[in-house]
Order: structure tokens, then C-alpha cells, then sequence
């Protein structure tokens, strides 16, 4: 087989486990063979719209088997997938697919209305709608079916441009972060020797799968060992308690607030998870009190950290220190290496905080048509800057402190809101929060504080100033707290802080 990268998977699975099960979705199981099969059709297809190695095809859409069909399918071909945020506005989509030249877009029908918007892009050739397509579209699944099943074996190399994922953007344009195949490859061995994926794993995939999380650290090691995914179209909670006691899940990936969610859910105390063998969170920083709450209920709770530049997994803390070292972010990944530096680049002494540094071949080459980007992420070398502010403690120990850039000064103290915030996330009454600085005219900038109640809860800013009071110092405890109903939030279900810091006073 010519073809060294993902583009191959399918084939070499199915020839080792045909029958078994590869995807539900929606209730839909598909086997090894029929994702085989329709990765082939689809491919041919793909040909005969014109996409040759090097060429960039889009698909954007919520959680969908044909995510996964389409993926593999530009990578049987040597093409770069693009996976697109389906939350984004039209003008975000047309930038998108017009900076990375997409050639063709396949889109679900929730997407249909900024689709349409677009105007004419000199590269879109071909534009697939999994449903309903408009005039001049095609449609997936008759598309898919009309395909040629014979195989196809392009030359694809290791090295080659595998996925284009764009960065979140919460500030200024978004960047197209490249991963190559062989940084999928190195991440899924990383993976897989921090966490014992079976051959009989029934991972449960409720996180977004255009974000590099849900697909780097669960679908592609699941798809490997020959697992079963199934696939949740979006995340709900009542949705998730649901296929855990319908498919057995046995494993499970999701960012902090989703699991926040699924622990402030009724059906938390008296819902049946004997199946999870484990859960792994990554994407923001864990609050202790939250790991907490599952290992109370007999569940192991394994955490990382990463980012989409590094495909993503950077370290990990595995089972066996789950309870031991809960808060920490774990050791670096097999086949990585990690540095936290100071600003002149020298490493920092246990305990003090610095930069976090991270190099090895899971590792993005660069951005996308951005030369500037690219050299500007890296120092020392080949070492990428995360932005990331850390500690790592007398063992090793990774501990992420919060984002360079959320960082804030207060009276000439740094204060890091996420400590700030792991802090608040231990009172009864708080199911969610974000601490931003604010400009005040004495000290320079003091904490605010949005704070999501859980329901029922009667939570004021005084009270919780006197639960912060005696747990951190004066300086770290917000001056201000705003009461809401949710908080903004990125695709990946990262906080939109910038957001956070323009909305206007209303402060308690």
C-alpha cells in the first residue's frame, strides 16, 4: 500500500475486522467494511470532482459519520481536510475556505443559509450538501453511492499536510494550523501509551470532532484498535446518560464544562456508569473539586494537556496517578518533551511559573500561507510557544497556571484568573465562572467575575467574596461579580474572555 498516512486507515482496518463495528450515529451502526467501502466511493468521487494530492476539501457541519467518511476520503486522495466550525457567521466561512483555497465543501444542512450566502471563491469547484442541496450541489449520500468501489492507492507520505484546523480566533483572524500525518500518527501513539484503549473500547464522542481534541485524542485511536465511536450529533447532557446505558460506553472525552454539566444534572446521583472504564478531560483548566466529584463515584478521572498545534496531546496524567496527582495536567506525552521557560528562554525552578514549551513529532509544521505565524511560534529552535503559563512541580508534574494573555496585574501582583476560578468552582452554589482583569484606576486592574448559579442556588457577590476571604489573598478575590445565565463560548467550548472583558458594567 503506497498510501503511508490516515487516507489508509480504513482499508487496513477492514481487511483486519470487517465486521466489526466502527461508527453509530444516530442509531446507525457502520462496520469496518462499510466505512472501507464508502471511503472508496466517496474518494472516487472526490477524483472525479478534480481533487488531487495537495488539494484542500472543506466539510462543515455538526458531529456526522461522513465528518469521518470525508476526512479519510481526501486523505485516500493525498488532499489536506479542512474541518470548519459550523457555529462560524458567513463572512468567517468565506475567509476560511478562501484562505486555505478550498476546492470543494461538503456541508450539513444546518449550514445551508451561510453556504449560500457565500459569493463566488476563484478555488470552491464543488459544493455537497448531506442534505437538500441547492441548484448546482450534490448530494452526499446519492453522490457517495455513485462512487466507484475499486480501490484506490494514491502515494501519500508521512510527512504530507494531513489537516488544516483553524485556531479559534478569540482574538483577530484565525490561523490555519497545519498537522501532518505523521503528527496524527505520533499523537495516536502517545495516546496510546497514556491511556489502555481495547480493541472492545465503545468511546463515546460528544465534543466537537472539528476541534483537534475529539478527533486526535478519541476517534482516530478508537478507529485504530478497532473500536466502536459513537458519534453524538451535539453535546446533551440528557443525550450522553442516554447512549452510556444504551451502548455501554466505556470511554469518554470532554472539555471541563461538559462534565460540570453532566455532575450538576439530576440524573448524576442515581445514574448507572458502571460501564466507564475511564474519562479524560483537557482543553482548559480542571477544577480539583470537579475531578473530585467523579472519583467519589468510582470513576477514574484522567486529564491532559495540549493544544492544536500539537495534535494535540502535549502531557498527560494517567490512570494510576489519577487520584494521587488530581489537579496536575501529568508528565509529557512518550514522545514529546516539554520545558516551562522564563521569558529569557532559560528553564524555571520547580514551583515557578514560566512559559510552556513543547517539541517532538506530533509538533505542527506551521501555519498555513502565514511564514510569519510560523516563525513567530517557535523559539530556541524547534520548541513551539504555547502561550501557556505553568509550573511543574518537584515530580514533574505539569500544573497549568492560565494563558499568558488572560494574565492580569493587580497593585504590581500577576494574578492568573484560573486559580482564581478553580477557587469559586468549590462554593455549592457555582456551577460556572470566568474571572477577567478590568482596568481600575488604583491598582491598575482588578478581577470580574461572571458567575453561572447552579439552579436553585441563591448566590451573591458578597457571599461569595466571603467564601474567596481566607482562601486566597486579597489581591486574587474579583472586585466585581456578574451574575448570568451562560458564558460565551468558543466551538471547542473554550470561554470567549475577550468577550467577557467588552461587556458592559453591570456589577454587583
Amino acid at each position: 500500500m503506497l498510501n503511508a498516512g490516515v487516507g489508509g486507515w480504513p482499508a487496513r482496518r477492514a481487511r483486519m475486522t470487517p465486521g466489526r463495528r466502527a461508527f453509530v450515529f444516530r442509531g446507525r451502526p457502520l462496520t469496518y467494511a462499510e466505512v472501507h467501502e464508502r471511503t472508496t466511493r466517496l474518494a472516487s468521487r472526490l477524483r472525479e470532482a478534480g481533487i488531487r494530492p495537495g488539494d484542500r476539501v472543506a466539510y462543515l457541519g455538526p458531529n456526522h459519520t461522513a465528518f469521518a467518511e470525508t476526512m479519510f476520503a481526501t486523505h485516500v486522495l493525498g488532499g489536506i481536510f479542512v474541518p470548519l466550525n459550523f457555529r462560524l457567521a458567513a463572512p468567517e466561512i468565506e475567509y476560511t475556505l478562501r484562505h486555505c483555497g478550498a476546492s470543494l465543501l461538503v456541508y450539513a444542512p444546518e449550514c445551508a443559509g451561510p453556504v449560500r450566502g457565500l459569493p463566488a471563491l476563484p478555488d470552491l469547484r464543488a459544493v455537497v450538501a448531506l442534505a437538500s442541496p441547492g441548484p448546482g450541489e450534490g448530494h452526499y449520500e446519492s453522490w457517495l453511492s455513485e462512487g466507484d468501489p475499486a480501490p484506490i492507492d494514491v502515494p501519500v507520505r508521512l510527512g504530507d499536510v494531513a489537516l488544516i484546523l483553524y485556531t479559534s480566533g478569540t482574538t483577530g483572524r484565525p490561523k490555519g494550523a497545519m498537522l501532518s500525518h505523521a503528527n496524527l500518527v505520533w499523537n495516536t501513539f502517545n495516546l496510546m501509551v497514556g491511556v489502555d484503549v481495547a480493541s472492545d473500547e465503545v468511546t463515546l464522542i460528544g465534543a466537537p470532532l472539528f476541534h483537534v481534541a475529539a478527533l486526535g485524542q478519541t476517534l482516530l485511536p478508537t478507529f485504530v484498535k478497532g473500536g466502536c465511536s459513537v458519534i453524538m450529533p451535539a453535546w446533551d447532557v440528557d443525550d450522553c446518560y442516554d447512549l452510556i446505558g444504551k451502548y455501554g460506553v466505556t470511554w469518554m472525552f470532554g472539555v471541563p464544562t461538559m462534565f460540570a454539566a453532566l455532575a450538576a444534572s439530576p440524573r448524576w446521583a442515581g445514574a448507572d456508569l458502571s460501564s466507564l472504564r475511564s474519562v479524560m478531560a483537557g482543553g482548559a483548566a480542571i477544577p480539583p473539586a470537579l475531578i473530585r466529584a467523579y472519583q467519589e463515584r468510582g470513576l477514574v478521572f484522567c486529564q491532559g494537556y495540549g493544544l492544536t498545534e500539537t495534535a494535540p496531546g502535549a502531557t498527560f496524567l494517567e490512570a494510576s496517578e489519577s487520584t494521587r496527582k488530581a489537579g496536575s495536567a501529568g508528565v509529557p506525552v512518550f514522545f514529546a518533551d516539554v520545558r516551562v521557560v522564563r521569558p529569557d528562554l532559560t528553564d524555571v525552578a520547580a514551583g515557578e511559573p514560566g512559559e510552556v514549551l513543547i517539541q517532538g513529532p506530533n509538533v505542527t509544521p506551521g501555519y498555513w500561507a502565514d511564514p510569519g505565524a510560523t516563525a513567530a511560534a517557535f523559539a530556541d529552535g524547534d520548541w513551539f510557544r504555547s502561550g501557556d503559563v505553568a509550573t511543574f512541580d518537584e515530580e514533574g508534574h505539569l500544573h497549568i497556571v492560565d494563558r499568558v494573555k488572560d494574565m492580569y496585574v493587580s497593585g504590581g501582583e500577576n494574578v492568573y484568573p484560573a486559580e482564581v476560578e478553580s477557587t469559586m468552582f468549590e462554593h455549592p452554589g457555582v456551577a460556572e465562572v470566568a474571572v477577567v482583569g478590568v482596568p481600575d484606576p488604583k491598582w491598575g486592574e482588578v478581577g470580574r467575575a461572571f458567575v453561572v448559579p447552579r439552579p436553585g442556588a441563591d448566590v451573591t457577590g458578597d457571599e461569595l467574596r466571603a467564601f474567596l476571604l481566607g482562601r486566597l489573598a486579597k489581591y486574587k478575590i474579583p472586585r466585581y461579580f456578574d451574575l448570568v445565565d451562560g458564558l460565551p463560548r468558543t466551538g471547542s467550548g473554550k470561554i470567549r474572555k475577550p468577550e467577557l472583558r467588552a461587556r458592559p458594567d453591570n456589577r454587583t
